[in-house]
């Protein structure tokens, strides 16, 4: 039985059980539909049971050894990851700029961090990928247990992983790619390859751009470590099954050919967007990261300009340039709503 059949059954169920609201006594009434989905891990029905299987449907889809349903966003499947392969006193090389949870990680696990700095690419203002001679010249000099690698990055420049998990191997290091705004990556070739198949640990965050709820995600395992003993070191042992539950539909929907289309026609809005902006500059290797910038415009001029003349709010801005997140909420009316805007900003 899937986690979404399970709550459905549950709902005709009496229960005497944990959570004491029993599905029926909605404190807050606009999340009644959550309250009745609500159960606990010991329900006579054996909920884990059926998160075991969604989970391992999940690693099928994905091609990994192991897929991981997270209810406590990427953060946790970072610890975990972390906590899984390093030892205390053991180096770990992270970006001194990455996400807090990547510093954290290595605290929790008692290890030594090690930090390697990006280079800024100087005309968007935002940070470079991570190059892979970059890494080499740190194993080369330095015994490194584990790599931590954000790809994308926030602004959507992607590094190649292939090459860096080539250089990770070489000096039998473990690889981590902190994935969190690259989700949509294993269902459309229109963009980036994914690093689910390439590193030995791969955390992504559905929130953020494949439609799921805050703060669902998703730890991929590609090594012989099993991330399980020390996901149940951090996480709680009365998992949210709602949540949960989200997770396994949001994965069905994502390798349904439905939303490979509603990816591809994505893709397409912000082609033509890109074209029709002539006087506009576009950047990053993730097309779904719309950064943008217009001449004799800071990225702060354009923010403003977007938000109080068109009621466009984007994601992250510089100096430099602006980036709008798309993802499978972001329909076509939003994309030309921005086309029309940027062509009208761009000819003042």
């Amino acid at each position: 039985m899937s986690l979404i059949n399970l709550l459905k059954k549950k709902n005709s169920t009496k229960l005497f059980t944990t959570p004491s609201h029993s599905g029926k006594f909605f404190i807050y009434h606009k999340f009644r539909h959550f309250y009745k989905s609500d159960i606990s891990e010991t329900d006579t029905h054996n909920p884990q049971d059926a998160l075991v299987k969604a989970q391992r449907k999940a690693a099928e889809i994905y091609g990994t050894k192991q897929t991981h349903f997270l209810t406590n966003g990427s953060t946790s499947g970072i610890h975990a990851a972390v906590l899984s392969c390093v030892k205390a006193g053991e180096k770990v090389l992270l970006w001194n700029n990455a996400h807090p949870s990547h510093l954290n990680a290595v605290k929790l696990a008692g290890g030594t961090p090690v930090f390697y700095e990006l280079p800024l690419n100087t005309d968007w203002g935002v940070p470079a990928s991570t190059p892979p001679e970059l890494i080499e010249d740190f194993l080369a000099k330095n015994d490194i247990k584990a790599v931590i690698i954000t790809s994308p990055t926030y602004e959507g420049y992607v590094s190649d992983i292939k090459s860096i998990k080539a250089v990770c191997s070489r000096y039998n290091t473990i690889l981590i790619v902190d994935e969190a705004h690259g989700a949509l990556y294993p269902f459309s070739d229109e963009l980036p390859e994914s690093a689910v198949k390439i590193a030995d640990f791969t955390i992504q965050s559905l929130h953020k751009t494949a439609g799921g709820l805050n703060p669902t995600a998703l730890l991929h395992v590609n090594c012989g470590i099993d991330a399980k003993k020390t996901l149940s070191m951090i996480t709680t042992t009365s998992p949210s099954y709602p949540l949960l539950a989200t997770i396994e539909a949001n994965i069905n929907y994502l390798n349904s050919k439905r939303c490979k289309k509603q990816i591809n026609n994505l893709v397409s809005s912000i082609k033509d967007l890109r074209a029709a902006c002539q006087n506009c500059k576009f950047g990053g290797d993730d097309i779904t990261k719309i950064l943008v910038k217009v001449d004799n415009l800071s990225g702060f001029q354009l923010s403003e300009l977007l938000y109080d003349d068109f009621g466009i709010e984007d994601e992250i801005t510089n100096g430099k340039s602006t980036m709008l997140l798309c993802g499978i909420g972001t329909d076509s009316k939003k994309i030309d709503a921005l086309k029309r805007a940027l062509i009208k900003i761009s000819k003042l």
